[in-house]
């Protein structure tokens, strides 16, 4: 691309840091993932700034900032777009190479004026590139890029390679060999062989790294790249998936005889490509328990002990309490089974006409089913990963119309009075202290009672009525 196009491709709010550093002398480098994204002709997600200015030197020309990560050199700058809205950008000092604490801090932060130095201590030659904003915003011709180590066309070739030695870079910090497996995915690039050689010898040190960090390149891979399998694949391959998800290697080898083409851990790999992105760690995650639920053909109860190990892995990776239990029900409900009478569906689909017949679940199993899977919210999830399950396998028996007509009965019992939690009562613990009852565990045990009746028989959802229920069963 020309000095034009390049230029328009960067922010006017990143050229006004680097002209206020250059007015008291500094430099001014566009660096980083930025950097690469522009030359692939993506959309960078942020701008980072390298300069030879120390953190105080940032802090006093620019006030307001976050100065969280100072001692680090980097300082993140607080500036308004065309539009007025406050941006953040990363500035930050040049550094050598660093030391790092529990894989995510370093111990020893050493600044250098020289931009070379700092592009040496990277971790992969298209991340090693720098753009001189400076020369870019005056026009220059010579020297705008910055590429020491053949970033650029690295990027022409799709492949990521280390910034010297491969082995070295990983060591530094071991979460690099994650990152290597994501962008390879992410970016659809193949790994150097050396970076995959490197992995086998510092694996070790991939289980010292801290589980969040771990958790979020992980996350990545699934969100991020148009197929999370490929980077999958690599993490199984390189040794990390055995390191912190073993039990995804179980299903390898694992066939499944019936209504099934591929073994267990290629059939979870091609659900999660297919699916949402809400359902895609459900999708990872449906089938972990088939292989320790295997009974020749078939894997009765790998829903519930799945849902189990759901919850184990995801605690592991430290996933909060709310995610665990959404993800958790998933796995544990996707093997539902809604039973229907077709030809009156079909007749219901065609004369838009209502059918008693439908179904042989009663509003209270209805309203019982959605409790268990996490709430009406949860029910789209739901069908979104049956329906990923389904297509994953070419030799599925799926019907598309057991989940029409379930959405269509849910939708029925939602418009009456739909109860699903205890929260939903028209009575609490308040009302519990007013009746005389000492608070205490036994407040849980009487709304779970009362939930159950209403859940029932909607019409018990009454202040007076529950009131005199707790009179009659609690109070005598």
């Amino acid at each position: 691309m020309n000095k034009k196009e390049l230029k328009n491709k960067i922010p006017e709010y990143v050229f006004s840091v680097s002209e206020k550093l250059e007015e008291k002398g500094f430099q001014a480098f566009l660096v980083g993932g930025g950097v690469r994204d522009i030359i692939m002709n993506r959309s960078p997600k942020d701008y980072d700034i390298g300069t030879d200015a120390l953190p105080e030197d940032i802090t006093s020309l620019f006030p307001k900032a976050v100065t969280t990560a100072a001692k680090f050199g980097s300082i993140i700058v607080l500036v308004k777009d065309e539009r007025g809205e406050t941006i953040p950008v990363d500035v930050t000092t040049f550094r050598l190479e660093e030391e790092y604490i529990g894989g995510r801090w370093p111990s020893r932060v050493e600044f250098t004026s020289k931009i070379e130095r700092d592009l040496a201590r990277r971790d992969f030659t298209m991340n090693a590139i720098a753009i001189n904003l400076i020369k870019l915003a005056k026009g220059e011709k010579e020297g705008i890029f910055l590429d020491p180590y053949n970033g650029t066309e690295d990027i022409r070739e799709g492949i990521i390679k280390a910034v010297g030695d491969a082995e070295e870079r990983l060591k530094e910090d071991a979460l690099r060999a994650l990152r290597a497996c994501r962008f390879s995915s992410v970016l659809s690039f193949r790994l150097d062989e050396k970076i995959k050689k490197a992995i086998e010898k510092i694996i070790s040190m991939i289980d010292n790294l801290s589980a969040e960090r771990v958790r979020d390149e992980f996350l990545k891979i699934l969100y991020d790249s148009p197929k999370p399998s490929v980077g999958l694949k690599l993490l199984k391959e390189t040794g990390i998936l055995e390191v912190w998800i073993p039990e995804l290697l179980e299903g390898v080898g694992v066939d499944q005889p019936e209504y099934h083409k591929y073994d267990v851990f290629k059939h979870a790999l091609r659900t999660v490509d297919l699916a949402d992105d809400s359902v895609k760690l459900a999708a990872l995650f449906h089938d972990i328990a088939k292989p320790r639920k295997k009974e020749g053909s078939h894997f009765y109860g790998h829903d519930v002990l799945g849902s189990k190990m759901t919850r184990e892995i995801m605690k592991r990776l430290k996933f909060s309490n709310k995610e665990i239990e959404r993800v958790s029900r998933l796995v544990r409900w996707h093997m539902f089974y809604f039973p229907y009478d077709e030809d009156e569906f079909m007749k219901d689909s065609t004369k838009k006409r209502r059918s008693k017949s439908i179904s042989t679940w009663k509003d209270a199993a209805v309203r019982r089913f959605v409790r268990n899977v996490g709430g009406p919210e949860a029910i789209d999830d739901l069908i979104k990963l049956r329906i990923a399950d389904a297509t994953a396998n070419p030799m599925s028996s799926f019907n598309a119309g057991e989940v029409e007509a379930l959405q269509r009965r849910i939708s029925e019992v939602r418009k009456k009075d739909m109860v699903m939690k205890v929260t939903d009562l028209d009575i609490n613990g308040d009302d519990l202290k007013k009746l005389g009852l000492e608070s205490g565990p036994k407040f849980g045990v009487i709304l779970s009672d009362l939930l159950e009746l209403v859940i029932e028989d909607p019409t018990l959802n009454d202040r007076d009525k529950l009131t005199n229920i707790v009179k009659e069963k609690y109070l005598k």
